[in-house]
């Protein structure tokens, strides 16, 4: 697999991480510890975890493999805290209390001295950003965090984090890691130019659109069965009423088309799409069985020519408003911008 560098970090990473939010609740830890011994046995580096996926339980499996094989020396281990872990009010948020403790319980719960990368889940309005970073800092110059990085965050706010962390001196992010994948294009307005210019890697979740992605859905047929829609029709961000739309279906189509030329499943191109995007080091893979991640790792063979990644582009763009954004992609010219045009925009 291929190792990239985290951003502008000294950091590296493969290009393929696992990750474990099905840890504990959709996948058992037999299946957990499977898919573990399968990512790292194809090259994979970077695992990544949160303390509040399945209440801590999906850091306490990653713990015990990694008792078992004797360490991470040859890993990167990333979590991640703010959201609550307790019903008690004080356990939460992005304050100094809550994210010292929640680093201490992450190192008791992985059963290691640091952590490789530490990730604020989410931007946290009650709590000083000042506090968050200084914070982050400290656990830094302790020792028990090696770098820090960002999830959830809007270019605004990820932009004031690295000018506060410059203007103090203390450890800046590293990386940023939000949704991203065909139907969900939006970060590319604000947060991608915002990366590339500061030098942030990204580090998308959701690369398959919880599943859509990968075909499993059908036009006008609500799931049923053992799938998260299929369980939960009305789940999250992807939710089926929400993200069954004729934009929707014409990405599948094409997406379709382009792994029928590659004789690969629609995964796979789903997740090229995504790997070779700009400013992207690693993509999150979120796998419930070993099948389906070794379908996930398949696609570290596949390779888009740009002729396919132009037309993935073109057909999953998002809508633009025409203020500010049209007018921009119109004044500036820039590829940047024009990816971001629907087929209409040319009027």
């Amino acid at each position: 697999m291929e190792q990239r560098v985290l951003g502008t970090s000294g950091l590296t990473v493969s290009s393929l991480a696992l990750g474990t939010m099905t840890f504990g609740d959709e996948t058992d830890e037999a299946g957990s510890v499977a898919q573990l011994d399968r990512f790292v046995e194809v090259g994979g580096t970077l695992i990544d975890t949160a303390d509040v996926y399945s209440a801590g339980t999906s850091e306490e499996i990653i713990g015990r493999w990694l008792s078992a094989r004797g360490g991470h020396d040859d890993l990167v281990i990333a979590t991640k805290g703010r959201f609550p872990m307790g019903a008690g009010p004080l356990d939460r948020g992005a304050g100094r209390r809550h994210l010292q403790r929640a680093v201490e319980a992450s190192l008791r719960r992985l059963g290691v001295d640091v952590i490789d990368l530490y990730q604020v889940h989410g931007w946290d309005q009650s709590v000083p950003l000042e506090e968050t970073l200084q914070t982050l800092d400290d656990l830094v110059r302790a020792g028990t965090v090696r770098y820090v990085g960002l999830s959830n965050y809007t270019g605004w706010q990820l932009q004031k984090a690295l000018r506060l962390a410059e203007m103090h001196g203390w450890t800046a992010p590293v990386s940023l890691q939000p949704q991203y994948n065909l139907l969900a294009r939006e970060i590319e307005w604000e947060i991608v130019p915002q990366c590339l210019e500061e030098g942030i890697g990204l580090l998308p979740w959701s690369p398959l659109g919880g599943g859509w992605l990968t075909g499993k859905y059908r036009r006008d047929e609500r799931p049923t069965g053992a799938t998260r829609l299929g369980e939960n029709p009305e789940r999250g961000v992807e939710a089926y009423d929400r993200r069954n739309t004729e934009r929707t279906w014409a990405v599948l189509d094409r997406v379709g088309a382009v792994a029928d030329a590659h004789g690969c499943s629609l995964g796979q191109v789903a997740l090229a799409w995504v790997r070779q995007r700009p400013s992207v080091s690693s993509v999150v893979l979120g796998a419930r069985t070993v099948e389906q991640l070794d379908d996930n790792l398949g696609s570290v063979d596949v390779t888009l020519s740009d002729e396919e990644m132009d037309d993935l582009s073109v057909v999953s763009a998002p809508g633009i408003a025409d203020y500010p954004y049209r007018m921009l992609a119109r004044q500036c010219g820039m590829s940047v911008w024009d990816e971001l045009r629907t087929r209409s925009a040319a009027d």
